[in-house]
């Protein structure tokens, strides 16, 4: 979908949408307790509709109706609702056929529900897009090889089969902490205690304390033995807990871009005690009303296309910590550089730093490009704001905030569908 973005000013009131990172975690938590349970306050978006539809696959059914969605009978009942999810049921030591999770891109479904199909001796297989199933699994790979375990990978799948045995396991910190914590939502139904240490240099660390957050509430104890190190103890239960999901600091991240630009937006909807990493996007900005600053994105990578759309709207800005963003939806350092120097803007990509100077923001010659990654698609049309373009691959937003369009047309900003010139009220898309 291409879309025309006009120069327009945002102004008014949004709600933020659910955090996805917070979603997953609870509904995949909800689905491991014995006795159903309700999780309130969902987006439809491709990344959740993709856990739901491995937890559907794993024996639940689900009927998808105009806004909600009925999910019951089979190993795990299920009833979803409009905005909400109650579940409960799942049994990771199941046995039976062969199985196949359809992740579609979504990385934290893959490698969430990885080490609990490992849990059992039935083969499950993993289906999802190319550009997911080209994203690291490393460390999985090196746990079944360890253990002896079945593990096939292809282009379009990837196959394993258990079971999962306690043991000391070492996780890369510096590849994606989606990796412990799906080591975390296993482990704990193992006979034995098993430990997990974190290797250093340890990234994202706010995502493995949502996670041990997450747990906790389940009634979950993962204990910290000093320096990254994890002990699990064996034969845990996952126990009620009603969950409302919090709003997500990630998706309010462009809306403070666009105030910090010239907007204004009450964003409403936002934990302040929230332990999403991406909070810290409000001391970035205040960072970058100084001088050109050095930010470290390490624990933050998904902040770095906003970060970079706003350091080219004012005085530049380096990103440090960087070097995983290669492996995100898209080589996101590379493919954001592309399209700032579409604007007029020089970025330099390196290893494991990002550059990118100041300059004078200019309308886009060319279309621009999402590259199919949702976060470079709002990014981009934070700047389009300014200056007025066209941007194709719009439709990527659907995997993290559907409604972010008709979010910001409803705020003032002008947008329609490139291809039909339609109107610029909100009604083009």
């Amino acid at each position: 979908m291409k879309l025309s973005i006009k120069q327009s000013q945002a102004s008014g009131s949004v709600v933020v949408p659910p955090s996805k990172s917070m979603a997953h975690r609870q509904l995949i938590a909800a689905a491991l307790g014995s006795e159903p349970r309700l999780v309130e306050n969902l987006e439809w978006s491709d990344d959740i509709l993709a856990t739901l539809d491995c937890l559907r696959a794993l024996g639940a059914s689900v009927e998808r109706s105009e806004g909600a969605v009925s999910v019951g009978g089979g190993l795990y009942p299920c009833s979803v609702s409009r905005g909400s999810v109650v579940i409960g049921g799942l049994n990771p030591f199941v046995q039976g056929e062969p199985v196949t999770l359809p992740c579609r891109e979504s990385g934290s479904t893959l490698r969430f529900f990885l080490p609990l199909a490992l849990l059992s001796g039935r083969e499950v297989t993993f289906t999802g897009t190319p550009r997911l199933l080209e994203r690291p699994l490393e460390p999985y790979e090196r746990i079944c090889a360890r253990q002896r375990l079945f593990y096939d990978r292809q282009a379009d799948s990837l196959t394993v089969k258990g079971p999962l045995r306690p043991d000391d396991f070492e996780i890369p910190g510096d590849l994606s902490s989606q990796f412990v914590t799906g080591m975390f939502y296993a482990l704990p139904f193992l006979g034995e205690p098993s430990r997990v240490s974190v290797l250093p240099p340890v990234e994202s660390r706010p995502y493995i304390d949502m996670t041990l957050a997450v747990l906790r509430n389940y009634g979950i104890r993962i204990v910290g033995v000093g320096n990254d190190r994890y002990h699990i103890p064996a034969k845990q239960k996952y126990r009620p807990h009603p969950v409302r999901v919090e709003g997500d600091w990630s998706s309010a991240a462009y809306l403070q871009a666009l105030n910090f630009l010239g907007g204004h937006i009450h964003i409403q909807g936002l934990d302040r005690l929230s332990t999403q990493g991406d909070k810290v996007f409000s001391a970035y900005l205040r960072t970058m009303q100084g001088k050109k600053p050095v930010l470290n994105v390490a624990d933050t990578p998904d902040l770095a296309p906003i970060l970079m759309a706003v350091a080219a709207a004012g005085r530049g800005a380096v990103l440090e910590g960087t070097a995983r963003l290669q492996y995100k939806e898209s080589d996101r350092g590379t493919a954001m550089a592309r399209e700032l120097q579409k604007f007029g803007i020089q970025a330099f990509v390196d290893e494991n730093r990002i550059w990118v100077e100041d300059g004078t923001l200019q309308t886009p010659s060319e279309v621009l490009d999402s590259h199919g990654d949702h976060r470079i698609a709002m990014a981009l049309t934070v700047l389009l704001t300014l200056v007025g373009g066209e941007l194709n691959g719009a439709e990527a937003v659907a995997k993290s905030w559907p409604g972010f369009f008709e979010a910001l047309q409803g705020l003032g900003i002008l947008i329609s569908k490139a291809e039909e010139n339609e109107v610029e009220d909100g009604s083009g898309i």
